[in-house]
């Protein structure tokens, strides 16, 4: 696929994940770029994260992302043609205390990459709410949990565990107002 300055980060997305799955690189897409899918937009992120499972080189990692047109500038990989960078920030993958995550496998455009659910990237989201109180961050959680299936009761059970109950309680009021 090539990348052009109207590729969207579902389809930059697809472009580096069927990269990095050709160089034999597991990764997980993550963060921002996640809720901007889930959110069907409503969301705007403008980086890719994605935590390598296992181990590569940087020699690889740069040949795959290279493959489709970045290049490393620093600790992230950048496109003349389009507007998204992405970043590889160092695992494990964890969403506040929580280590026990389990990627699913994200269709997008012709592939899949493995990905956060969207029960885990509105958990994400909220957690950006609860640490730094990012008001930005309940929008895409609310708009995560309204636009997708997630699970209600695992987010409250790991609210509770986090120790954010009066903020969670926040987010649950946002879910009812229109």
């Amino acid at each position: 696929m090539t990348l052009t300055a109207s590729s969207t980060i579902t389809e930059v997305a697809a472009a580096v994940a069927t990269a990095l799955q050709t160089a034999g690189i597991a990764a997980i897409l993550t963060g921002g770029a996640c809720a901007a899918i889930y959110s069907r937009g409503a969301y705007v992120s403008h980086d890719l994260d994605f935590i390598i499972r296992g181990r590569t080189t940087q020699k690889t990692l740069d040949s795959a992302m290279a493959s489709v047109g970045f290049t490393r500038n620093g600790d992230r990989y950048i496109h003349k043609r389009t507007r998204f960078f992405v970043e590889f920030p160092r695992g494990p993958l964890a969403i506040g205390d929580d280590f026990d995550i389990t990627p699913v496998d994200l269709k997008i455009g012709r592939g899949s990459t493995l990905a956060l659910s969207a029960t885990d990237s509105c958990r994400d989201r909220l957690a950006a709410f609860y640490h730094w109180s990012d008001r930005q961050s309940l929008r895409a959680a609310v708009d995560i949990a309204r636009l997708r299936h997630v699970n209600l009761a695992v987010i409250a059970r790991w609210s509770r565990r986090e120790g954010f109950v009066a903020k969670h309680e926040e987010f649950r009021k946002a879910l009812k107002q229109p």
